[in-house]
């Protein structure tokens, strides 16, 4: 009796060895996989616009609790942009690494590896959904696949062409379904976070939302919430940009959405307009939270959120994003994953494409030589407070900004044209000190350092000719510009007529 007891607990005993053995195991295999990343990217969005960052008049509660849960970025930005579609630059440098005066092919970015592309060589299952704008070419190089993939640049919330990306590489199944574009790109995710369920590999998952770029055409019921609550024009509401800043005088399409003078109630429309979008989309951002929390490794996912850039919304006297103010070359960031700490923040300047680098760092994947990013990851470590004293902000040939975080200096080279701020007691870019004497150390100074990243990056642009055009605009003359991809409601509301009925509808 004893003997047989003695064997019993000696099975027990060895079994349970093996048992907390496989069990140890599996533990040391999960901490060895690699995390999985998820990538969330607005488009066209404001930096100020996430009630978390100080906002009251927006309802964004999911992007508030990533905020709680995750860590900010408060000085983020777009480096510039060689188009008028800042988008597709912006695009280009997040998936490229570069600054895009470093982007020779800006088509098909041959001899530069992509971001996805490398994860997918290291081992990372990669998926895009939404947004991408550069070429079929570069998407079928970059990811192995898709689904809800719109290839151009807006539409019509309601009718978004769509495709998949297959294995193949083809691009199939082409439609234009019923649904509003944040809910099928959030659709689409959801499903791949699903599918991961029954996979062993790491992912890299791409969501390119189209909201909030215009058409602002949210769901109504998200309009009316803004109408009935309006928010407040932006504090540097200006009727009209006071001076030719080299892409007003002609006309894009961004600036022909309102006319000029800016119509203080028509802005306050298209400002409820956009904020819907925002309440809308925080919504989607929710679900896909809600279904990467269900995922067996929820744990070992990190999950960022930004945008390709912000937008003017009446700032300035402009709307679109085709200048160098802070209201548009900023964009929201948000982290949170294993190691980031809850509730923080920073404001070291970074750039969009610092994801390059900062992704490739996460997933232990090696950063090619030739990229212009830097890795976040050591300052939500604690372990780095800035990784540049400098943020250059160029635009085409007719604008170049800098920023050290307290002093901002814009030049207008075609004109000979200087601004300087002091961002920490003139955030909204208001009182231009660029002419007063005692600050004449600070235009120097920041023009020096202007120079030596036009050295870096081959910036030929001079920054004053010998000839410059005039300051001076004649709105009188200008002629408005409607797209095709106006929905009719907006069409009539705001191309037609103007009538002040129209207004709050």
């Amino acid at each position: 009796m004893k003997s047989r007891l003695l064997v019993s607990l000696l099975a027990l005993l060895i079994g349970g060895a093996f048992a907390s053995s496989e069990v140890a195991h599996a533990a040391s295999d999960s901490a060895r996989k690699r995390p999985n990343i998820i990538l969330l990217f607005a488009d066209d969005q404001r930096p100020d616009t996430v009630g978390a960052f100080g906002n009251p008049h927006i309802e964004t509660p999911h992007l508030d609790r990533l905020s709680a849960e995750g860590f900010r970025f408060s000085r983020n930005y777009c480096a510039g942009s060689y188009s008028g579609a800042v988008c597709v630059a912006s695009r280009t440098m997040l998936m490229t690494g570069r600054h895009w005066m470093r982007v020779k092919d800006r088509r098909n970015w041959e001899g530069m590896p992509l971001l996805p592309e490398i994860l997918a060589e290291g081992g990372y299952e990669t998926f895009i959904t939404g947004k991408w704008h550069n070429g079929q070419r570069t998407l079928r190089r970059a990811f192995q696949q898709g689904r809800s993939v719109f290839m151009g640049g807006m539409s019509d919330h309601t009718k978004v062409p769509l495709v998949d990306l297959a294995l193949s590489g083809d691009l199939v199944s082409p439609r234009t379904p019923e649904g509003f574009s944040s809910e099928l790109f959030a659709d689409a995710a959801i499903q791949f976070l699903e599918s991961t369920k029954s996979s062993s590999d790491p992912f890299f998952l791409y969501v390119a939302f189209t909201a909030p770029h215009d058409p602002r055409n949210p769901p109504e019921a998200y309009r009316k919430i803004y109408y009935e609550q309006r928010p407040p024009l932006p504090p540097n509401f200006m009727p009209q940009h006071p001076f030719d800043n080299g892409f007003v005088s002609g006309v894009g399409r961004d600036e022909s959405l309102a006319p000029w003078p800016r119509p203080k109630q028509m802005i306050s429309d298209q400002l409820c307009e956009y904020y819907g979008l925002i309440t809308h989309l925080d919504e989607q951002v929710g679900r896909i939270v809600e279904a990467m929390k269900r995922l067996p490794d929820a744990d070992n996912t990190y999950l960022v959120y930004t945008a390709d850039h912000g937008l003017a919304m009446g700032s300035h006297g402009l709307l679109g994003k085709q200048n160098v103010y802070e209201h548009s070359v900023q964009s929201p960031f948000l982290v949170m994953g294993p190691d980031v700490p809850a509730g923080q923040s920073t404001d070291a300047l970074t750039y969009i494409l610092d994801l390059y680098s900062t992704i490739c760092g996460l997933a232990s994947v090696a950063v090619p030589e030739g990229v212009d990013s830097a890795d976040l990851a050591p300052i939500w470590r604690g372990e780095s407070k800035r990784l540049r004293e400098t943020a250059f902000l160029p635009f085409r040939d007719s604008m170049r900004a800098i920023t050290d975080g307290k002093w901002k200096l814009h030049r207008y080279p075609q004109s000979n044209h200087t601004l300087l701020f002091d961002l920490e007691s003139d955030p909204h870019e208001l009182n231009n000190l660029a002419g007063v004497l005692e600050h004449q150390s600070e235009v120097r100074r920041l023009t020096a350092d202007m120079k030596r990243w036009q050295e870096r990056l081959g910036d030929p642009q001079a920054l004053a000719v010998e000839s410059p055009v005039s300051l001076e605009v004649d709105y009188s003359t200008f002629t408005r510009k409607l797209d095709r991809w106006q929905p009719a409601w907006i069409r009539e509301k705001y191309f037609q007529g103007f009538r002040e009925s129209n207004y709050g509808k």
